[in-house]
């Protein structure tokens, strides 16, 4: 039986890494590319279409790594242990705006992009691996990714309403702001990683291959439920990451002027704050949802009709900052549907990684949860891409010498009801994607 300590301890991991690094690289990056940092509306898509391309190999070839390694630490704490103060110092030095020219810039932004990346897998997927291995009961892997969902969400929400206060403190110039905060933020995820790397415990050995063999590859491909998991995992993460990217060009285009809700300051971080505490508390019941529900498909269905009703109602807000609290109730709402499927997501994972076990005979357990990883990492970073690119459709461009793009003549209502399209509608039509394929999952636990 796990202690309260390692829940948390396990908790710790998530609050770093999806709390605060993964978070901000979802809501702020886009828009700190574009807008504060000076790329190209082109060159920011194109930083993270490559990215995604780069995470297609290292992902997969990361689970595969993490599945064979043996150290005094165990087989998956290793790497959040040494991974710690790369995944912290990298981050920061990515929120950093060096004086370079164009070129210079682009290749800092890609060089540093690429790696964050890549110690973003070293660091993430030995920790979702680590589900796997802490226990061998149902209803406690449930519980560790309760926990898990409420240490991401509940950091998530102090990291987005301190945002514009530590901004306002901080003063300078946007750029300093940005630097400042990434250092800081960095810091405490290297420490947060860490911390989880020692309080956790592998209770359960994995059966490992005897060598390194490309047919746990292989396998996976002819493993449905990982298939039809894998392709939901996109689709949650197409769902937030247009949702979160686009936030930042709502509060600028849309919903503008000095907007407050009960005494606070709202921009767009503060915004999706609404939506973290509820997820937060919301992955807490998830469990007893589930169990009310009489399985995790079926909560998992319930969970996304709720932000399936609530995205399509969202578009038909006026754009216009006196409805804020209306704004927010949505978001709220929205908010108890993702609270109460992220968690069992990779709970999930875990019955996909036991299902392989069991067909195979050996553990792939690293393998299968680098697939939760990188469709985390596909779906907010291509919808990001896939942002610029419609907001430059739209008639959002950028002008030789600004560091800010523009909307051209005439273009300023095709931008808006774009902007509010794609924290709306386009998240949407996902959902109804997402549901199809959890209908079709095997797994009926």
């Amino acid at each position: 039986m796990a202690s309260l300590k390692e829940k948390i301890g396990y908790a710790l991991g998530d609050a770093a890494a999806g709390g605060i690094t993964w978070k901000v690289m979802s809501i702020a990056f886009p828009f700190f590319f574009t807008n504060i940092y000076g790329l190209t509306l082109a060159d920011t898509a194109a930083l993270m279409l490559i990215a995604r391309m780069f995470d297609v190999v290292t992902d997969p070839l990361m689970g595969s790594l993490a599945d064979r390694t043996q150290s005094r630490w165990g087989t998956y704490r290793p790497w959040l242990i040494f991974g710690a103060i790369p995944l912290g110092l990298i981050f920061a030095l990515l929120l950093y705006t060096p004086e370079f020219g164009p070129v210079g810039k682009r290749i800092w932004a890609y060089g540093f992009y690429l790696l964050m990346m890549a110690v973003y897998t070293a660091v993430n997927v030995p920790y979702g691996s680590l589900l796997g291995v802490m226990t061998d009961d149902d209803n406690e892997k449930n519980e560790f990714s309760s926990y898990r969902m409420v240490g991401a969400y509940a950091m998530g929400f102090i990291t987005l309403l301190s945002f514009p206060y530590l901004q306002k403190f901080i003063g300078g110039t946007d750029a300093h702001q940005y630097a400042v905060i990434g250092a800081s933020l960095g810091f405490l995820a290297a420490a947060m990683t860490m911390a989880c790397g020692f309080l956790t415990k592998e209770r359960l050995k994995p059966v490992r291959a005897e060598k390194f063999s490309f047919k746990p590859f292989a396998d996976l491909f002819k493993n449905k439920p990982w298939i039809y998991l894998t392709l939901v995992g996109i689709c949650t993460n197409f769902f937030n990451g247009f949702r979160y990217a686009a936030a930042a060009y709502m509060f600028t285009y849309c919903v503008t002027g000095d907007v407050t809700f009960m005494g606070l300051i709202v921009n767009y971080t503060v915004f999706m704050t609404f939506g973290e505490v509820v997820c937060m508390i919301a992955g807490g019941l998830s469990p007893k949802f589930t169990q009310w529900a009489g399985s995790k498909k079926k909560a998992f269905t319930y969970a996304g009709i709720i932000c399936l009703v609530t995205s399509i109602a969202f578009f038909f807000i006026p754009m216009d900052a006196k409805y804020i609290g209306v704004m927010i109730a949505f978001v709220i709402i929205t908010s108890i549907g993702i609270g109460i499927y992220s968690p069992l997501l990779w709970s999930m994972y875990a019955d996909v990684a036991d299902y392989a076990t069991e067909k195979n005979g050996t553990s792939s357990t690293g393998l299968i949860f680098s697939s939760g990883t990188m469709s985390q990492k596909f779906g907010s970073a291509i919808s990001g891409a896939l942002i610029t690119l419609f907001l430059g459709w739209a008639g959002l461009h950028t002008v030789a010498g600004s560091s800010e793009p523009i909307i051209s003549a005439g273009c300023e209502e095709s931008v808006r009801t774009m902007t509010w399209a794609l924290f709306s509608l386009i998240p949407a039509g996902v959902i109804c994607v997402m549901l199809f394929l959890i209908y079709k999952y095997p797994i009926k636990k």
